[in-house]
């Protein structure tokens, strides 16, 4: 099993250059991969920052680059719930951070945003410093 880079997750899913884009989809159709959830995380990150992309349009392209008949996530089922999150308007960031902090009692920060997002999500009580 080979571990991948954010770069090659992102040319797989933007498709956007002639020779890496190519490399890529190779490299992930045909090899088993693993996909830490920091990789997903930066991943996230630049489709979002760097091509403008919307929640509406990554969680659906992460859930199904998760779900390729080669990609192994280091976590699938926090990824999945931090995806569920994000769809329901938790940033992905914030959402995984929530799903790995699950067997805490609660999740303390300074971001009142974040604490009232996840307010709605069910998982840990998130509380304001």
């Amino acid at each position: 099993m080979l571990a991948i880079d954010t770069n090659l997750v992102v040319r797989y899913l933007t498709g956007d250059h002639p020779i890496q884009s190519v490399r890529a989809k190779d490299l992930i159709e045909t090899q088993d991969v693993f996909v830490c959830t920091t990789v997903l995380l930066e991943t996230e990150w630049v489709l979002r920052s760097a091509y403008g992309f919307d929640a509406p349009r990554i969680v659906p392209a992460l859930r199904a680059f998760a779900g390729l008949p080669h990609v192994i996530l280091e976590d699938p089922a926090r990824a999945a719930q931090a995806l569920d999150w994000m769809a329901d308007g938790m940033d992905f960031a914030d959402a995984v951070h929530l799903a790995s902090a699950s067997s805490c009692e609660a999740f303390v920060t300074l971001d009142r945003r974040f604490a009232r997002d996840a307010r709605k999500s069910g998982g840990i009580p998130v509380r304001v410093s």
